[in-house]
């Protein structure tokens, strides 16, 4: 299912996926969403930093075009080789079609410090350190669990394996709480308020990343076989895929 990439290809591809016979996506739209999934996780798609100028004002355009979709007043795209954010990308063929920020702290803080800090500021006093996803933005057309998973799983690799932080935050929509309670497992860490960066509104979560570990040590890899689960952790790689990848990474690094 998973082909390495070349040595001349890993400087721009972090991994590759894609069945031993593609076959080409549809022009139909699809019938269902399970059809859609389906159509996806029959293409290849690699995931890639967002390390040059170009990758990242693509990034932006993605974030900037869902976000618009959605009636969000965005006024921050994703920063110019910032040194403590990592912007993944997902890739079908040369299109980019997901992309998610890792953000790690510093001394210049958080996204979420301008409404949160003293939220976060209970997690710091605690001794936890603390990481926060934003700008997360998958094409409309080509929502799939496998996608999201895997931008979830590099970034946990990033933030929790490579740099040991104990905690993830980040700022939702109240009406998509539900679904980061139930397919990631954070809790309400915050209350809602008016986010000027999109305005509109905004809840803080939090995630114990311990809870992350158990769930890829018990569910990933496991896909569409864990029937009785509807989280997205089956959809993360498994432990002996997580810790090549995590080789890879600190070798290129």
């Amino acid at each position: 299912m998973r082909k390495p990439p070349s040595p001349e290809d890993w400087a721009r591809t972090i991994i590759s996926f894609g069945p031993p016979h593609l076959r080409p996506m549809s022009t139909e739209p699809p019938e269902s969403q399970a059809t859609q999934e389906l159509a996806v996780e029959q293409q290849e798609f690699k995931i890639r930093l967002a390390n040059t100028e170009g990758r990242r004002d693509s990034a932006s355009l993605l974030v900037q075009k869902k976000y618009s979709w959605r009636g969000y007043m965005i006024s921050d795209v994703v920063d110019q080789a910032h040194p403590n954010r990592i912007t993944l990308l997902a890739y079908h063929n040369k299109h980019i079609i997901g992309t998610l920020t890792l953000g790690l702290d510093s001394p210049d803080g958080l996204m979420a410090d301008e409404m949160y800090g003293e939220e976060i500021g209970r997690l710091r006093q605690a001794g936890r350190k603390v990481c926060e996803l934003t700008k997360l933005a998958v094409d409309e057309n080509l929502r799939s669990k496998h996608i999201l998973a895997t931008l979830f799983h590099i970034a946990y690799i990033y933030g929790r394996i490579i740099h040991g932080y104990t905690d993830v935050v980040i700022e939702v929509n109240p009406r998509h709480v539900l679904f980061y309670e139930k397919m990631l497992g954070f809790q309400r860490w915050g209350e809602e308020k008016i986010c000027p960066r999109v305005n509109a509104p905004s809840v803080l979560l939090r995630l114990d990343v311990s809870y992350v570990d158990e769930q890829i040590a018990k569910l990933g890899g496991l896909k569409k076989t864990a029937v009785r689960d509807k989280s997205l952790y089956p959809f993360f790689f498994s432990k002996e895929e997580e810790a090549g990848i995590t080789h890879r990474l600190l070798e290129g690094a």
